[in-house]
C-alpha cells in the first residue's frame, strides 16, 4: 500500500511539474508576443528582458530563503557557477543572433536540433545510451515539429556559427541543470536561486549591448507605457514558474525527455495562436501537430519500458546476490564443521 500510495504521489508531482512548465512557457510567449511585436508595445530588447527574468526569480529566491521556506543551503563551487551562468548566457545570445541572422525557419530547425545534439551530448559525457524505441519516437517528434513550424530556410555563414553556440550551448547547459542536482544534491529550486543572479546580473549588463547590436535602438530611448509595465511585470512572474519548473523537470526526468516532451508547448502556442490570434492553421501544420504528438506518446512509452527493464536487472542482480551469499556461507559453515572433525579424529 505504501509503495502504492508514494508511486501515485511522484505521479502527480510528475504531472505537475509537467503541466506547470507548459502553462507557463505558454504564457509567456503569449504575452512576449504582445510586449515584444510591433503591432503590440514594441519592446524589442529580448535580452535585457531575459536579465529582468532571471532578476525577479532570483528576488523570489532571496525571499524564500530569507523567510525559512527553502531548505539549508548545499554548498556549490563558484566556479561551478559562474561556468553554468556563463554557458547559459551565452546560449541565450546564439539563440538571439542566429533569429536575426538567419530565416525564422532555420531558427525552427536549430531549436529541434538540441534534441539529437543533447543525445549525442549525453552519451559522450555520461555514457548513456538509448533504445532503437526512443531513437524512433525522437525522429518522429522532430519530423512533425518541424513540419509544422518549419517554413523558408535561408542561412549565411555567421548566422550558422552563431546558431551553432546557441545549440551546443543550450544542450550543455540543460545537462549540466540535471548533473549539478545529482552531484550537489541540492533540489530545483535551490539550484536556481543560486544561478539565477548570477545570470541576471552578467545579461542586465550585457543585455543592451546586444539588443542594441540586434536591433539598432537603445533601451534609454523606449517610452514606457502603463501597458508595457504590465507585461513587462506579466512576463517576469511567468518566468519564474517557467524556470522553476524547468529546473525541476530536467531534475525529475532528463534534458532529452525535457526536450522532446517541451515542444507540446509548440503544439499549444499553435493551437492558442488559431484560437486567439487568428492565425492561420493549414492541414499542414494539424498533420505535424498530430505526428509530434504520436511522437511524444510513444517516447512516454519508451522511456517507461526502459525503466521497468531496468528495474527487472537491478532487482535480478540483487537476489542473485542474495542466494550467493546464502551458498558462501552454507558452504563455510559445512566446511568449518569437517575440519573440526577432522581435528578431533586426528587427536
Amino acid at each position: 500500500m505504501e509503495k502504492e500510495r508514494k508511486s501515485s504521489t511522484v505521479a502527480v508531482s510528475d504531472v505537475g511539474a509537467w503541466a506547470m512548465n507548459i502553462i507557463s512557457s505558454v504564457g509567456i510567449i503569449m504575452a512576449n508576443k504582445q510586449l515584444l511585436s510591433s503591432s503590440g508595445f514594441a519592446f524589442t530588447f529580448a535580452t535585457t528582458l531575459t536579465g529582468f527574468h532571471f532578476s525577479v526569480t532570483a528576488l523570489v529566491g532571496w525571499l524564500s530563503t530569507a523567510a525559512g521556506y527553502s531548505a539549508a543551503s548545499k554548498h556549490i563551487p563558484m566556479w561551478e557557477l559562474l561556468w553554468f551562468s556563463i554557458v547559459a548566457n551565452t546560449s541565450i545570445a546564439g539563440m538571439n543572433f542566429s533569429l536575426m541572422l538567419n530565416s525564422v525557419g532555420f531558427y525552427q530547425i536549430s531549436k529541434l536540433s538540441m534534441i539529437p545534439v543533447v543525445c549525442v551530448m549525453e552519451w559522450i559525457i555520461h555514457g548513456k545510451r538509448y533504445s532503437k524505441e526512443v531513437k524512433m519516437a525522437v525522429a518522429v517528434v522532430v519530423v512533425g515539429v518541424g513540419i509544422c513550424t518549419v517554413t523558408d530556410v535561408k542561412v549565411n555563414a555567421k548566422g550558422f556559427l552563431c546558431s551553432c553556440v546557441g545549440v551546443i550551448c543550450s544542450s550543455l547547459q540543460q545537462i549540466s541543470i540535471g548533473s549539478l542536482q545529482k552531484k550537489y544534491s541540492v533540489g530545483s529550486f535551490e539550484l536556481l536561486s543560486k544561478t539565477a543572479p548570477l545570470q541576471a546580473l552578467s545579461l542586465l549588463v550585457v543585455g543592451p549591448v546586444i539588443d542594441y547590436y540586434l536591433t539598432g535602438k537603445l533601451l534609454s530611448n523606449y517610452k514606457l507605457s502603463s501597458g508595457a509595465i504590465f507585461f513587462i511585470l506579466l512576463s517576469c512572474s511567468l518566468a519564474v514558474f517557467c524556470n522553476m519548473s524547468q529546473y525541476l523537470c530536467i531534475g525529475r526526468f532528463s534534458a532529452v525527455s525535457f526536450n522532446v516532451l517541451g515542444h507540446m508547448k509548440t503544439v499549444c502556442v499553435l493551437t492558442l495562436g488559431w484560437i486567439l490570434f487568428d492565425s492561420e492553421l493549414t492541414p499542414k501544420n494539424i498533420l505535424g501537430m498530430l505526428l509530434a504528438i504520436i511522437g511524444m506518446v510513444v517516447y512516454s512509452w519508451a522511456v517507461e519500458v526502459e525503466k521497468q527493464a531496468g528495474t527487472k536487472i537491478i532487482a535480478m542482480k540483487h537476489s542473485i546476490s542474495e542466494e550467493d551469499s546464502h551458498l558462501l556461507k552454507g558452504e563455510n559453515g559445512e566446511g568449518l564443521e569437517k575440519d573440526v572433525e577432522l581435528g578431533k579424529s586426528l587427536e
